[in-house]
């Protein structure tokens, strides 16, 4: 399985961006899959995960302000961040329950 995270960048505080992640394989459907991001300095942490059914769980952090969400037809999980704030800014990870881990996409926040 393999993992390609992409849409990271810079943005303003208050602003949008929306990360990607294709998986490869044929099981996407069937799997839960999730968005992690670690800042420097600080521990790794969750910020949203999707069962296969289509469930979703958030951080209190982000609650409100993401969204994660999959298009099976595409492989493809998404997390549409709104209202970026400072304490975003961080290396964004899709995993999936199996623990196989993208590359990472940097989002940087600026005041």
């Amino acid at each position: 399985v393999q993992l390609q995270a992409s849409g990271g960048g810079l943005v303003q505080a208050g602003g949008s961006l929306r990360l990607s992640c294709v998986a490869s394989g044929s099981t996407f459907s069937s799997v839960a899959m999730g968005w992690y991001r670690q800042a420097p300095g600080k521990q790794r942490e969750l910020v949203a995960g999707i069962s296969s059914e289509g469930s979703t769980n958030y951080a209190d952090s982000v609650e409100g302000r993401f969204t994660i969400s999959r298009d099976n037809a595409k492989n493809t999980v998404y997390l549409q961040m709104n209202s970026l704030k400072r304490e975003d800014t961080a290396v964004y990870y899709c995993v999936d329950e199996y623990d196989y881990w993208g590359q990472g996409t940097l989002v940087t926040v600026s005041s």
